[in-house]
């Protein structure tokens, strides 16, 4: 008498998994589209600005990978959890609150979903194949890693009397080699230097941070960089990827107010798992600051430094302040 009710319910069980794997990929995009109306701020357009950048998402080393008895598992540097299309725990962070709030917070979930709805709409499936003559728990050397990606970003808003601050970018801008990952890394170790340097003008900060993966992580880091620079009337210093400009139509330099703002992003991506601290002191600022400057240039896959204003005679207000980096909070 049981066993047909056994069988009934080992027929039953993959039935419903078929129809929610069905289901979830059409309810990701509704998802989406309320996340959109809910968390992405408009633009302020404040001040024109600079910025220092670059990076490369197509020349990661090969990882190790370990291979258990159904199917691997990516178990690199982050610990596992992504492997041939599935879904980790580490990818299901940004959704309960790693991610932050605004476009920050939506990019990164927005990629979340993207990579869930791929895994259901692909069944789900499990890992890669073991190679020939590997036995399960042995390690192979693959492709470019596909572990987690770290995405953080960082903001300061600094009293405008931080000049020298302004002049220690525009030099970095006027000589960093940003085509190069260890170049990348002397300016994301310069940055957070000169920060450190200047607690004293320290007023406002803000961190986020989100884990994606690599598939993803490029597009995801190129839209948060849009979504900063979008803020700015115009870049009048540019150092990105080798490549140096200047805006020549608007003149860099300060202003002569003193009560107003100096606004500085810090964004990373970074194959080394980071944990900055939800900035609400100096002392916490003090920590994420040291901890992104600690970012090795093996484990630097992208960086933007961008700051504003830069041109002569522009300020930001405390209100063009706020209103552009409503994350920030009063240290």
């Amino acid at each position: 008498m049981q066993q047909p009710i056994l069988g009934s319910k080992l027929v039953g069980a993959p039935a419903r998994r078929s129809w929610f794997s069905r289901l979830a990929p059409s309810l990701a995009l509704p998802l989406v589209l309320v996340l959109m109306l809910t968390a992405v701020p408009s633009p302020s357009l404040a001040a024109s600005g600079g910025r220092i950048g670059g990076g490369s998402f197509r020349s990661a080393p090969s990882m190790p990978r370990s291979y258990g008895g159904g199917g691997g598992s990516y178990r690199g540097g982050y610990g596992g959890g992504y492997g041939g299309g599935g879904i980790g725990f580490p990818f299901l962070i940004p959704l309960f609150g790693f991610g932050g709030g605004g476009l920050f917070g939506f990019l990164i979930l927005m990629a979340v979903v993207g990579v869930i709805a791929n895994a259901l709409r692909g069944g789900g499936g499990g890992g890669q194949a073991l190679p020939a003559g590997m036995r399960g728990g042995d390690l192979a050397y693959g492709p470019p890693a596909d572990g987690p990606v770290t995405i953080a970003q960082l903001q300061v808003g600094l009293l405008a009397s931080a000049r020298e601050l302004q002049d220690d970018l525009r030099r970095m801008a006027a000589s960093a080699d940003t085509g190069s990952s260890s170049g990348l890394q002397q300016v994301l170790q310069d940055t957070t230097l000169a920060l450190l340097r200047h607690p004293d003008l320290w007023v406002y900060a803000g961190s986020e941070q989100g884990e994606v993966p690599f598939a993803s992580a490029e597009s995801t880091f190129n839209r948060l960089s849009m979504g900063e620079r979008s803020k700015l009337e115009r870049e009048v210093t540019s150092n990105v990827a080798g490549r140096r400009q200047q805006d020549t139509t608007v003149q860099a330099g300060d202003s002569d107010a003193t009560s107003d703002f100096i606004a500085i992003t810090l964004l990373v991506a970074s194959r080394r798992r980071l944990r900055l601290p939800a900035v609400g002191s100096s002392d916490q600022l003090n920590q994420a600051l040291q901890q992104l400057g600690s970012v090795a240039a093996d484990d630097l896959l992208a960086l933007e430094v961008i700051w504003q204003p830069d041109g002569v005679g522009e300020v930001l207000s405390t209100a063009e302040l706020l209103t552009a980096y409503p994350q920030l909070q009063h240290l």
